[in-house]
């Protein structure tokens, strides 16, 4: 597992799994990296998952009682493990950090976020891509537009972690669409030297 493979490359210990939606290919590994590092799951209300772990750097692990799998509150049983539920506007602190939750549906309808102010990140699991939003398979499109310009209004500095790594097929669906568009065909060919590097976009 790839989670698995970067936190023994950087000799850390996972402490939480964050969720910011329910499908699977989010939420498929928290079973194993709870068994395994012993690691809590957190949630948003209506059920997500999006599995990132936050870990603390050659650090021993901390007591069973601060490791948890963190994400929405309803529909609990489409995720496995959870620990933490929270809410949109709920806020926690971790490693100094203050986590700001905010909820971001259309993907599915509890999709939620999870925005470091301090460190201006955000980590939109699959409601927003590079080029493209998330598939609406629960959500309506007046909540997706919703959720984009809640991560809109966030300081311009803001980066911006996703879900999926799906920027080169993005660019080229784009530029089929508006293949004269020279910003957009300067970004894909930027794209593209990183997709050919081995490196994210």
């Amino acid at each position: 597992m790839p989670v698995i493979d970067a936190l023994s490359r950087k000799n850390w210990n996972l402490t939480y799994i964050l969720n910011t939606h329910h499908h699977h290919d989010h939420t498929g590994g928290n079973a194993e990296l709870k068994a395994r590092y012993g690691a809590k799951s957190v949630k948003a209300r209506y059920g997500t998952g999006y599995q990132l772990g936050l870990a603390s750097k050659n650090k021993p692990y901390p007591s069973l009682a601060h490791r948890q799998v963190i994400g929405s509150g309803i529909d609990k049983d489409r995720i496995p493990g959870i620990d933490i539920v929270l809410n949109d506007g709920d806020k926690w602190m971790f490693a100094g950090h203050e986590v700001h939750v905010i909820e971001t549906p259309g993907h599915t309808r509890g999709h939620i976020s999870f925005y470091f102010p301090s460190s201006a990140a955000i980590f939109t699991g699959d409601t927003l891509f590079s080029l493209s939003c998330g598939k609406l398979f629960e959500g309506t499109p007046e909540q997706m537009l919703s959720s984009l310009q809640r991560i809109m209004s966030l300081p311009d500095d803001t980066n911006i972690y996703c879900g999926h790594e799906y920027t080169l097929s993005n660019s080229k669906f784009a530029l089929s669409i508006e293949p004269k568009n020279e910003a957009l065909q300067s970004y894909a060919a930027h794209v593209t030297h990183l997709h050919n590097k081995g490196l994210p976009t």
